[in-house]
């Protein structure tokens, strides 16, 4: 690994900075990712539940979360396909967890899913598989 929480949590601050305020990095561990994201009232939709964009980035964070843990900074690391499954509502009186795990982390692709839960809630709220590409100049070791 080279990122630690920390770490993670500032690198957040400093090349999201619109965002920086959401989302704390909890744990890293190798090739898994925790996430915090603080629920407030602009992420809420009508009927009292947290927004599927919200939880759409709350995903993506968490596997380029976890891909940064493993490569170290690389700002331009990006998306390249994202599905997620709405499972269930989330409470919208709560901060939502998401756990991170890469699944493949390879020269120029890493391939991830990503479990969110409302804080203290075993149900899964959403499921999402993610995959990043990691621009040429990384060098990753596996």
């Amino acid at each position: 690994m080279k990122m630690t929480a920390e770490e993670l949590t500032a690198l957040l601050a400093e090349i999201f900075p619109q965002v920086a305020d959401e989302f704390v990095v909890e744990h890293v561990a190798p090739m898994k990712a925790r996430i915090r994201q603080k629920v407030e009232t602009r992420h809420l939709r009508p009927g009292g539940t947290v927004s599927g964009p919200t939880l759409f980035g709350l995903a993506d964070v968490g596997i380029y979360v976890a891909v940064m843990a493993m490569i170290g900074p690389e700002a331009l690391a990006v998306t390249t396909n994202a599905n997620i499954d709405f499972m269930r509502k989330p409470e919208a009186d709560r901060d939502l967890i998401a756990e991170a795990e890469l699944l493949k982390l390879g020269r120029v692709l890493a391939v991830g899913e990503v479990k969110i839960r409302s804080e203290g809630k075993d149900d899964v709220v959403a499921r999402a598989s993610l995959t990043y590409s990691i621009p040429p100049k990384s060098t990753v070791r596996g």
